[in-house]
């Protein structure tokens, strides 16, 4: 049983590991820059699953990694959910989470978070995702 947890949680590493390998690649930054791709991965999570119900978001989290799924519920309160965001206020919130000045701005940040977790889950998971959200935010999705 412990061989097949400690298999378990290397795997998610591996798969967590790869979601993060996938943002630094997307801006050329090197491993060292780990925790930057970490940020821009936390915080457009967070405010991706606390714009869905909670329904959907409970469906999204199922398809991450164990790791990514313990970044995405830290702090959730469902109760709260979802609070309504538009594509201007989603951009301002991410800015407020992710303080790193990188080339394109915060909106390259979130298009490259969500297009690194949409090769990260399935299509039919994603169209669903981005069927919560509203008109000007879908569109940024991939």
């Amino acid at each position: 049983m412990a061989e097949q947890f400690i298999s378990a949680i290397e795997s998610s590493l591996d798969k967590t590991n790869l979601i993060l390998k996938d943002i630094e690649n997307a801006y050329g930054w090197p491993k060292e820059q780990r925790n930057q791709s970490y940020a821009a991965l936390r915080t457009v999570l967070h405010l991706l699953r606390d714009r869905m119900p909670v329904q959907e978001s409970v469906e999204f989290a199922q398809q991450l990694p164990v790791v990514v799924r313990g970044i995405y519920f830290d702090g959730w309160k469902p109760s709260d959910v979802p609070v309504k965001l538009n594509r201007e206020d989603f951009l301002y919130e991410v800015r407020q989470g992710f303080p790193y000045d990188v080339e394109g701005g915060t909106e390259r940040v979130v298009r490259v978070v969500l297009d690194t977790l949409r090769r990260h889950v399935t299509q039919g998971e994603w169209e669903d995702v981005k069927d919560t959200m509203p008109r000007d935010l879908a569109r940024m999705m991939p």
